[in-house]
Order: C-alpha cells, then structure tokens, then sequence
C-alpha cells in the first residue's frame, strides 16, 4: 500500500461559495499558452488543394494559336469568347483554372492579353482554350 493511497479514496471537494465553472471556461484559461499558435492556420493551408498548369502539346497550341488569329482578324466585332485560363496560387505551387465568358474588347499583343468588355485582362500565356460561336 501506497503513502498516499487513502487520498485515493476521498470525495472531490465542492466549494459552498462558488459555483463550478463550465468546462468551456476552464478550457479558456489555458488558451493564451498555446503552444502553437497559428498552427491551425498552417494545417489548412497544406490541405487546401491546387491544380498543375497543364502544358499544351503541339497540336493543342496551333489549334489555340488560330482561333487566337481568328479572334484577333474579327477584333472589331467584339467577338463573344469563353476563355478558360490558369490563375496562378498566391500562397503555394498550382492554381485554378477559371472560365470567363464575355465580348473582347481589346487584344493587347505587346502586353501578351486579352481584355474582355468588362475589364478583366487575361494573360495570353495562361490560356487553356479558346471557345466561341465563331469556331
């Protein structure tokens, strides 16, 4: 038998003037020592998913680069185009791949982008396709 095995056996002391504090509370008291602080942030960050660039072969490039041409001779019909394009992460390695549907108003060669009515400018480099009425 143990120096300390009759403490075992008493009942938890219950304080006559305060009540129990909720366990929530309790659990609040510990907080501003966490250890980890921002550690949460980080797991969700890892877990959050990106896309790969996907490279286009030869084949897929000339197709893209005519209807870019193609676009490009109808310029002054602002031609309806849906476009979908990569969106590089800001934060990890990847991206999205967003489509925007709208009538090109610029195609601005030197700036390697399109410009579309409502002034979302698309680089020219990140475009996965091209689709349109005209094609």
């Amino acid at each position: 038998m143990g120096k300390y095995d009759d403490l075992l056996r008493l009942p938890h002391p219950v304080s006559k003037s305060h009540p129990p504090m909720p366990l929530m509370d309790r659990a609040a008291q510990f907080s501003p020592f966490a250890a980890l602080t921002g550690y949460e942030d980080v797991l969700r960050e890892a877990a959050r998913l990106t896309d790969e660039k996907i490279d286009l072969g030869d084949a897929d490039a000339e197709t893209l680069n005519a209807r870019a041409a193609l676009l490009l001779e109808r310029l002054a019909e602002h031609p309806e185009v849906t476009v979908t394009y990569f969106v590089p992460d800001e934060r990890k390695a990847g991206g999205r791949y967003v489509s925007a549907t709208g009538r090109i108003q610029k195609f601005r060669v030197a700036e390697q982008e399109i410009e579309l009515e409502d002034g979302q400018t698309i680089p020219l480099h990140q475009i996965l396709s091209l689709e349109s009425d005209l094609f």
